[in-house]
């Protein structure tokens, strides 16, 4: 039988489900509502006249593994490969990566040398962790806190510095808080299959991921080693080429300005109220919403699941894009992070300018600088979101720029950005349980559900379609 399927949002992944979806002769339309004027969600890019390409949202994409891989394939099928800027692993901004500890930058420690050898910040050298974590009994915890679990296996030390930072620079999340079956799956199945983080990642756990055929463009990465990716015209120009492909479906109806109040059942089906009073009928939904958003249109009926939904924490990054004339950085490197114990709301600043020089403006030598603050620790340092003025975010940012970088020059260009609820993480098994035991015509995708990277993203978009489609 022909469905009608509506895909709730139109970030990258909602448009990845209608992608899959439209491959589909079963379904008979696609209706995509987005509720801003626009599709790409996070993803997002601001293009100056002048050449110049600063990132609001993610900055580069990871080609590993099969999500990895997944990502690049659709890069291929909408044509873009020549538009890809790759930085390889022997990139200055592969090879250095920053902790700001104590009031100075330490550079992580990398290749055997750094890990025999004690390097500042640390006080021994991290193969002593590595080889006693092979002797620690596995944990009798069904999860346990991020911060938990190294500390336990690695030691205090690896936890309260690189692991706090990492969580940071991630999830904009504290590690005492967040879960590691959620954040860290493969950490905690090489603990639960093999009872040691090491001997797990040396082995394998077990447990295959999911097979995802390379195409050449996914096969070039590898045999370059790229360590990650952007696009010549900004990571929006992704969800644009992949909108604009879509358009040219006639089985997908975009809707923009669409933002959903309600959904019903009805007749086994879904009545979906949007805020203009119009009233769609679809067969199934794919809500790739935040959870508190999908949370607030639910039925009553449904509310244990609205109720789990509006348990999943996120939180509000402020991301402060910053333009200096000339090459201010005292190292070179992919950037910094910052420990919660160094400054709280400061999660970490990214040297955009050296993975991707491309995107510097024409004429001139400029250093391009995007400052992460916030997270979990929003409201403490800046108080609540909506009463937080733009001139105390980038006063904010540019003095973290001055003592942390020495960098005593003012920017030239800046942008201030205030992203509210948006890196979210929890384990979504309960509620794929819910929907499965009352037979609901609902399907869970996004950053809410199966982690927060673009790669996750598109790939939830993907299983969500092929779960109601079959695999395509």
């Amino acid at each position: 039988m022909q469905k009608v399927v509506a895909v709730l949002g139109g970030g990258i992944g909602g448009l990845s489900a209608c992608h899959h979806l439209s491959k589909c002769p079963n379904v008979s339309k696609i209706v995509l509502l987005e509720k801003s004027g626009r599709c790409g969600g996070w993803l997002s890019t601001i293009r100056r006249d002048d050449g110049a390409v600063f990132e609001q949202g993610p900055r580069g994409v990871r080609p590993a593994g099969a999500v990895g891989r997944n990502t690049l394939n659709l890069v291929s099928e909408l044509g873009l490969e020549s538009e890809i800027l790759p930085v390889t692993k022997d990139h200055v901004a592969s090879k250095n990566r920053f902790l700001y500890v104590k009031g100075q930058l330490h550079k992580m420690p990398s290749g055997p040398g750094g890990v025999i050898r004690t390097i500042p910040p640390f006080s021994r050298p991290i193969i002593q962790s590595v080889l006693k974590e092979m002797l620690i009994r596995k944990g009798t915890e069904e999860d346990e806190s991020v911060h938990a679990f190294v500390s336990r296996r690695l030691g205090s030390e690896l936890a309260d510095v690189v692991i706090d930072s990492l969580c940071r620079g991630v999830f904009a999340g504290d590690s005492r808080q967040l879960s590691v079956r959620s954040c860290f799956p493969p950490l905690y199945e090489a603990e639960r299959s093999r009872g040691s983080i090491v001997l797990g990642m040396l082995m394998g756990s077990g447990e295959g991921g999911p097979k995802v055929v390379p195409s050449d463009l996914a096969k070039r990465a590898s045999k370059e080693s790229w360590t990650q990716w952007s696009l010549r015209r900004g990571m929006q120009a992704f969800p644009e080429a992949l909108e604009d492909m879509l358009k040219r479906r006639e089985r997908v109806e975009h809707h923009h300005h669409a933002k959903v109040t309600s959904l019903n059942m009805n007749g086994g089906g879904w009545e979906i109220k949007l805020d203009d009073g119009i009233s769609l009928k679809a067969d199934h939904v794919i809500s790739t919403l935040p959870a508190s958003e999908l949370a607030s249109v639910l039925p009553p009926a449904a509310q244990p699941l609205s109720e789990q939904l509006r348990s999943i924490a996120s939180v509000n990054v402020a991301v402060v894009n910053l333009e200096y004339e000339g090459f201010i950085l005292p190292v070179t490197g992919f950037g910094h992070l910052v420990p919660s114990s160094e400054d709280p709301g400061l999660l970490g600043v990214v040297y955009d300018s050296v993975p991707f020089p491309q995107h510097n403006r024409s004429g001139g030598l400029t250093t391009r600088l995007t400052v992460m603050m916030g997270g979990a620790w929003f409201e403490q340092t800046f108080g609540h979101p909506d009463s937080v003025t733009k001139q105390t975010l980038l006063d904010r940012a540019t003095q973290a720029v001055t003592s942390h970088l020495g960098v005593n020059s003012q920017p030239v260009w800046s942008c201030v950005a205030l992203h509210k609820l948006c890196v979210p993480f929890l384990i979504s098994e309960k509620m794929r349980q819910y929907i499965s035991n009352h037979n609901l015509p609902l399907t869970l995708a996004g950053a809410s559900y199966d982690g927060v990277s673009v790669n996750d993203v598109i790939f939830s978009g993907r299983t969500a379609a092929e779960g109601l489609i079959g695999k395509t």
